[in-house]
């Protein structure tokens, strides 16, 4: 009798997982829930309320939790003001230079230096963040520049955003995902995105020939609005240490005239780290 033997080789897959959520829990100490979850209670917080770095202290915080019916649960809301000339300005932790608080407007949460490693994307890893937003009816973006979101850098050539998305004024107000501050990836209209909710998930594989994908979905009924993905992209630059995330509004100032005060909601954040090895 004769005995056949088949050799098999198997290949496992053997990945590791961190999530990180911020969810809005009802009002009061708000920035102390956004500090403690993102920035191991530094100040993952850039706004205009009077601090050190503020200069609108009568408004008081410039982020709130409150109840949403539509989704049926507490969210963030973002306030940026106008102020009838005297805009909110705010320096930013990441020792921005003081001319440029003339010149620009935030109210933004952050991971950065200070925040836990597994909030801090590193080569090799794949980062998926997700979150939802409501922009309110007629917003109106900057003529230069209105960021929502943004993936910075941190180490080496960290001035420019890596990703951001971007709403733009035009004859029709676009959102843009662009790379590198310039490179303009994917686009939609951006009144798609009012007095409603849309979540977004963006994962980022991280190197210098990394993958980044995009997705925007109406919570209501799911109907995707837009889809991005590129399988060889730079996502973190040779000198940088790692890359982090920002969501919120900032604006610049320079067409001061063409904008509003603005009231935009963002819920339910997640930043899950992957890594996977091969054997």
């Amino acid at each position: 009798m004769r005995i056949n033997f088949a050799l098999f080789i198997f290949t496992f897959s053997f990945i590791s997982h961190s999530q990180v959520v911020l969810k809005a829990d009802g009002p009061g100490d708000t920035y102390e829930l956004i500090n403690s979850v993102l920035a191991a209670r530094k100040t993952a917080v850039e706004t205009a309320d009077g601090n050190e770095l503020g200069n609108h202290a009568s408004f008081g915080r410039h982020i709130a939790e409150v109840w949403d019916a539509d989704l049926n649960e507490n969210v963030f809301e973002f306030y940026a003001h106008i102020n009838y000339g005297n805009p909110d300005k705010t320096r930013t932790t990441d020792n921005e230079p003081v001319a440029d608080v003339d010149e620009k407007q935030r109210v933004e949460i952050k991971t950065y230096e200070p925040s836990p490693d597994n909030l801090k994307g590193i080569i090799g890893e794949t980062v998926t963040y997700q979150w939802k937003m409501k922009l309110p009816k007629g917003f109106k973006p900057s003529k230069a520049f209105t960021h929502l979101h943004q993936i910075k850098a941190v180490g080496g050539a960290q001035e420019l955003p890596i990703f951001t998305l971007s709403a733009r004024a035009g004859s029709i107000n676009q959102l843009d995902v662009v790379h590198n501050n310039e490179n303009i990836l994917a686009s939609m209209n951006l009144s798609q995105l009012e007095d409603v909710w849309v979540e977004f998930t963006e994962s980022i594989k991280i190197g210098p020939n990394g993958t980044y994908s995009i997705t925007i979905k109406r919570v209501k009924d799911e109907k995707e609005l837009l889809s991005y993905f590129n399988p060889n992209i730079e996502t973190i630059r040779p000198t940088n240490k790692f890359i982090r995330p920002k969501w919120g509004i900032y604006r610049s100032l320079k067409k001061m005239d063409s904008l509003r005060s603005e009231t935009v909601r963002f819920a339910d954040f997640s930043i899950m780290e992957g890594t996977s090895v091969n054997k």
